[in-house]
């Protein structure tokens, strides 16, 4: 049996709806042929950008949007995608497969993008092989009203009011890709760099350090010493791999036993967040400098027959498992978590959307995203979990939180792939009553490795739960095998 307990008069912390956020990089499809097909394309279009991808977006309320990598970012010189598209000059993406980058959407482009899907652009700069004047006047390109250079350029490439970009990031994995750095020397620079990266009225600039790949927790207490005072956040880079870099094995045709490996490496978003924390709570006790998990997801090996270099992977129950359980810690820890970003959103490794032509297909990480949109702005109730094993990890994850019209939200998963999971839910502090309302929402299928694809779109879906009653003080629910659920009490 698996007990859990909600203190529904302890919530104090907001869960940030910014930790629902994504991460879209200039890699494969994501960008070309994800959102961008140009305005002459047949696929419906807004000034060049799919319908059908912000529609979809819109609807899981999309909080955030990080662009342009990842990697490429750190190779990537803005002034070279924006004025006229015919003019821009053209470019190798190195990092991934050595494909010709036109430049055709840049900046303009994508802060249109995030203006369509009603969400906050996070711009991350070049700190790689870019220069202090280059970042900072990319800051003022986008956010200075006045009279100068850059607001002039600005202009004459058609912009006229500042779009004000609050989320800057500065560099990305400068540990590897982004100039292979000490913890030492990056401090250094970010301070550099976040010197000259201005505030132009009150557009007050969120500046967000490169922080660890997964266990280099020196790099964290490095960083927190050096330039925590500089910073408002600090990013966290880990991605659940089954298998090994060389081998991270198949998305879709896998056995139980790489199910549970998944399942426990998914689970370790949670220690790694606790080390991560406890460091950061030595220089930042007020928890001021948020941890900022701009890349997680799942990373398993191309599809066959796919670009090695493009990341293309489908999208089975097990990913909306692994969405689940670490979504499920971000809002517990929601005191130090400011932001996540899901890696990538479209037709990249732990995709939301999958795209081909004019053909869009949500995969079952997208339905974990709807269901648990219902926790973006709301208080974060704490939550104690007993939960039976597997192996050697837990059975069952929760969170929960209550909204602002008084409905609580309770969110499990059970990442056990054969047996269903009993789960006793008390509610301290709330008076459960005859009239209280119960309903929930699952995404779970007959098969591990069941998916969506453009032939068949809707083997994956967000449907109604009737499996947890009330019961005297207590919610009872049974929780089928792999499966995401989430509760709602009125």
């Amino acid at each position: 049996m698996n007990r859990i307990v909600v203190k529904t008069q302890d919530g104090t912390v907001k869960i940030n709806r910014h930790i629902y956020g994504h991460f879209s990089e200039h890699l494969g499809r994501c960008i070309y042929g994800g959102y961008w097909v140009g305005e002459d394309s047949p696929i419906p279009n807004v000034r060049g950008i799919r319908k059908d991808v912000v529609a979809a977006l819109r609807k899981i309320k999309i909080p955030n949007l990080r662009w342009p990598g990842g990697c490429f970012a750190d190779e990537y010189h803005w002034k070279d995608g924006i004025g006229p598209r015919s003019e821009r000059p053209k470019m190798i993406n190195t990092h991934w497969g050595g494909v010709t980058e036109d430049n055709s959407f840049g900046t303009h482009e994508f802060l249109d993008l995030c203006a369509l899907l009603d969400c906050e652009p996070y711009i991350c700069g070049n700190v790689g092989s870019g220069t202090v004047q280059e970042f900072s006047q990319w800051v003022e390109y986008c956010n200075f009203d006045g009279v100068s250079p850059m607001a002039e350029l600005r202009r004459k490439n058609g912009r006229g009011d500042p779009w004000r970009v609050r989320y800057w990031g500065i560099g990305n994995e400068n540990w590897g890709c982004g100039g292979n750095m000490t913890p030492e020397f990056y401090a250094d620079n970010y301070r550099r760099y976040a010197t000259y990266a201005r505030t132009y009225g009150d557009a007050k600039l969120y500046k967000i350090a490169c922080g660890s790949p997964g266990e280099d927790f020196n790099w964290t207490r490095v960083l927190m010493e050096k330039a925590g005072r500089h910073m408002d956040g600090l990013s966290l880079h880990n991605y659940t791999v089954t298998g090994d870099w060389s081998h991270k094995g198949s998305a879709t045709e896998f056995a139980e036993i790489e199910w549970l490996i998944t399942m426990k490496k998914a689970g370790r978003m949670e220690e790694l967040v606790q080390k991560h924390s406890k460091i950061m709570d030595e220089f930042d006790p007020e928890k001021e400098v948020g941890l900022i998990v701009d890349e997680w997801g799942t990373w398993f090996d191309v599809e066959p027959g796919t670009n090695p270099g493009f990341l293309y992977q489908q999208n089975t129950v097990r990913d909306a498992l692994v969405a689940g359980i670490h979504f499920n810690t971000f809002n517990n820890h929601a005191e130090r978590i400011h932001m996540a970003n899901i890696a990538q959103t479209i037709n990249v490794l732990q995709s939301v959307i999958l795209t081909e032509g004019p053909n869009m297909v949500l995969t079952p990480t997208y339905h974990v995203f709807d269901m648990y949109k219902v926790h973006q702005d709301a208080v974060k109730l704490p939550v104690y979990v007993e939960s039976e094993t597997i192996r050697d990890f837990a059975a069952v994850s929760a969170s929960a939180s209550i909204d602002g019209e008084n409905k609580i939200h309770i969110s499990l998963t059970n990442a056990d792939p054969v047996k269903q999971q009993s789960v006793t839910i008390e509610l301290r502090g709330w008076n459960i009553c005859a009239s209280t309302g119960l309903k929930g929402q699952i995404v779970t299928s007959d098969r591990m490795q069941d998916h969506n694809t453009f032939a068949k779109p809707d083997t994956v879906t967000l449907k109604d739960f009737s499996g947890a009653k009330i019961s005297g003080s207590t919610v009872n629910a049974e929780l089928p095998p792999k499966s995401v659920v989430t509760l709602e009490l009125a």
